[in-house]
C-alpha cells in the first residue's frame, strides 16, 4: 500500500501521550497516528467503506410537507 508523507506539527505534550498510548498498544507513534485518524474517519462516516452506510443511517426519509 502506499503511504503519503507529511509534516505534522504537534505540541510536546500531546506528541508525549501518543508515545504513551502507542506503546501501550505495541505500536510506532506513527502507526498510532494512523490508527486514530482511521478510526476517527470511520466513525465520521468519511472512511470511503464506511461513508454509504452513514449516510443511509443518517437520512431519515421525509414525508410529502418536507
Amino acid at each position: 500500500m502506499n503511504r503519503k508523507n507529511f509534516a505534522l506539527r504537534i505540541s510536546p505534550e500531546l506528541y508525549a501521550a501518543l508515545e504513551r498510548w502507542a506503546a501501550d498498544d505495541l505500536r510506532s507513534v506513527n502507526a498510532q497516528i494512523e490508527y486514530l485518524l482511521t478510526q476517527s474517519a470511520k466513525k465520521a462516516g468519511r472512511w470511503p467503506e464506511y461513508a454509504l452506510k452513514s449516510d443511509q443511517q443518517e437520512s431519515p426519509e421525509r414525508d410529502e410537507n418536507g
